[in-house]
């Protein structure tokens, strides 16, 4: 009987190339947990790109979030995402064959990262965009007068 292990759907707002590489890992955890990291960390260099950076070196972009002032937490989710998918094709400390349960929180950890700098931001720019106009000005004067 085949073994399963299953993973919340990806964020709807990840890209669909990044959707598929996280529905792909998905498809292929319970056989090869290490198959699995290796592309969500492929996802992740994506979702680097999907947040404005090269995609180049994803500790190059996550240091440019950084720098613009993105969360700790968020960071330390990227990071951990980064070095666990890391280990999985390069020689590490972590065993993603005997912890698959470490692989099953990378799924996890691509949703929080994209229901945070992805979907709340846009979920608020359109209750923010629902306003009326004079509200929204209003506002737009009080944040330039206080500067």
């Amino acid at each position: 009987m085949p073994r399963s292990i299953t993973v919340d759907q990806p964020n709807g707002d990840l890209n669909p190339d990044i959707q598929a590489d996280y529905n792909e890992a998905a498809q292929v955890l319970a056989d090869s947990p290490r198959a699995a990291a290796a592309l969500l960390r492929l996802g992740l260099q994506k979702l680097c790109v999907q947040l404005g950076q090269k995609g180049k070196n994803i500790n190059d972009d996550i240091a440019e979030l950084v720098n613009a002032g993105l969360s700790p937490t968020i960071q330390k989710a990227l990071d951990a995402l980064r070095i666990t998918g890391n280990n999985a094709v390069h020689p590490g400390e972590i065993n993603l064959d005997e912890d698959p349960a470490k692989v099953v929180a990378l799924f996890s950890l691509i949703n929080f990262i994209a229901q945070k700098l992805i979907t709340e931001p846009k979920e608020i720019e359109a209750l923010y965009d629902a306003l009326p106009d004079d509200a929204k000005t209003a506002v737009e004067k009080r944040d330039k007068d206080g500067k």
